[in-house]
């Protein structure tokens, strides 16, 4: 039987999940086999794809990655309706997992950053002051030479629990095996909370399992990398579950406030999601009172957590100035970022240097505070007409949780970076928010095409095609931007 907003065909063929999950399994293998041929490694020199071409075992490197990749998506997306079952999804997405807690750190060395950052710390050293070079991290050149002067841009609790692993592992290898078990521990907990907020919106666990669990990203990025992106989600969605499901009372709103905040102080982004938390706090009816009494309640709950965390850790409100250099990172795969380039080529060819990323970025920081304003504004309007009709609860939810997943994906949209792994963000939310099939493949399909962008060793593709992929993207955008002017006259 199809499950509620599915098509009568949605339940793909036993034969189909069959291929599905042994050919993502295959390309989990590969991926952890050209990891070993030559993934992140402490000692991997800065190269790039010619020269892992050149390098030994370079073709066999890249087909292993390459073929890797394409059955994971692949797999994913055939899928992509839902899996036979949710038990049947977490097996498979388990099962993807499993290669890659052996692998080394794939498509990014980024945990370099987390465990200097952490050692950092450790030693008495403030990270939001100075980066780790001058801190004197002795893994300084296993980080990526663009993160090596730079703050952390990370919250205090990640920064405390980078610094755990690091006095725990006792070393390098100790530290980044740590903070990969840190990363799985945010995908179980994402994955426990995935069932819950599902049934609370009316979509089929099945699927939104599927969508979130097994996607590329999450074997390739969160686990491979691994990110602290994984913990993010863990706690951001293990909040909002608490939100949607709790038994009533004020502590069931703080205890939600303290997983947010948690979730705010391993990456500021969450901040987004709070506007929105803030509705689901409210039971009943919403008047501006009860929105005032309950957010009051969840409000606490994040303050305390963001005030015992940088009080714990000592490191105060400093990695708030960290965030401002979280962009240094100048990529195409920012829209914002794509149209500076393109004006900048533009002003070039009439013999003008118009430096236009950084006003681009303003702008688009601007564009993204008034939409997520509107955003919300929709959102809780639609609430109040939802409540004068008395829809049933899991409308109200889906509001609330959609209204959540596309303000992240706003914001994966107009900020001034853009990495792979940041497209899990909405994508963890948008599907336990989405109820037609056809829908999901607008936030789905991005997913499965960035997943291509990093190669093993954390080389990224966006820095070897500036301008043909800014020009894509710029006319990308540009295309979307008409579409949804027409979509809005016909309205």
């Amino acid at each position: 039987m199809a499950g509620p907003g599915e098509a009568p065909d949605a339940v793909d063929r036993p034969a189909r999940a069959r291929v599905a999950r042994y050919a993502g399994l295959v390309g989990a293998v590969l991926l952890t086999v050209a990891g070993w041929l030559g993934g992140a490694l402490p000692d991997a020199p800065a190269t790039t794809p010619a020269g892992i071409w050149r390098g030994p075992h370079g073709p066999v490197l890249l087909g292993c990655w390459l073929a890797g990749t394409v059955l994971l998506v692949g797999a994913w997306w055939a899928l992509r309706r839902g899996a036979p079952s949710t038990r049947w999804a977490y097996l498979t997405a388990g099962l993807w997992l499993l290669p890659l807690l052996a692998a080394p750190p794939v498509g990014s060395r980024d945990v370099y950053s987390y465990a200097c950052q952490g050692w950092s710390w450790a030693h008495g050293v403030d990270p939001y002051r100075v980066g780790v070079a001058a801190a004197g991290c002795p893994w300084t050149d296993a980080v990526a030479p663009i993160w090596r002067d730079t703050p952390a841009p990370y919250g205090p609790f990640f920064v405390l629990l980078a610094g755990l692993a690091v006095t725990v592992g006792g070393g390098l290898v100790g530290a980044v095996v740590l903070l990969r078990l840190l990363a799985v521990a945010g995908v179980l907990l994402a994955a426990l909370c995935l069932p819950g907020l599902a049934r609370a919106a009316g979509v089929p666990a099945r699927r939104a399992a599927w969508l979130a669990l097994a996607c590329p990203l999450v074997a390739g990025h969160l686990v491979g990398g691994p990110h602290n992106d994984a913990l993010l989600l863990g706690l951001l969605l293990c909040g909002l579950l608490v939100l949607v499901r709790r038994p009533g009372g004020p502590w069931a709103l703080v205890v939600a406030g303290l997983l947010l905040g948690l979730a705010v102080t391993v990456k500021a982004v969450a901040v987004v999601v709070l506007p929105f938390a803030a509705l689901a706090a409210v039971r009943g009816r919403y008047p501006w009172r009860a929105l005032l009494r309950d957010a009051g309640w969840l409000g606490g709950g994040v303050v305390a957590a963001v005030l015992v965390t940088s009080l714990v850790t000592g490191l105060g409100f400093g990695w708030v100035g960290g965030l401002a250099r979280s962009g240094d990172s100048e990529q195409w795969t920012s829209p914002p970022t794509a149209v500076g380039f393109v004006v900048d080529y533009a002003g070039a060819l009439v013999g003008r240097e118009p430096h236009a990323v950084p006003l681009v970025r303003l702008v688009a920081l601007l564009v993204l505070a008034v939409l997520l304003a509107a955003l919300w504004w929709w959102a809780w309007s639609a609430l109040r007409r939802l409540n004068e009709v008395r829809q049933p609860a899991a409308a109200r939810h889906r509001v609330i949780l959609l209204g959540a997943g596309l303000a992240l994906a706003a914001t994966v949209l107009l900020a001034p970076v853009f990495h792979p792994w940041y497209a899990t963000w909405p994508l963890a939310v948008l599907a336990v928010a989405t109820v037609p099939v056809a829908r999901t493949v607008w936030f789905a399909l991005p997913c499965a095409v960035v997943s291509f962008l990093a190669l093993p060793d954390g080389t990224n593709l966006a820095r070897f095609t500036k301008a043909p992929g800014a020009l894509a993207m710029t006319v990308l955008l540009l295309a979307l931007v008409g579409w949804a002017v027409r979509r809005a006259r016909r309205a």
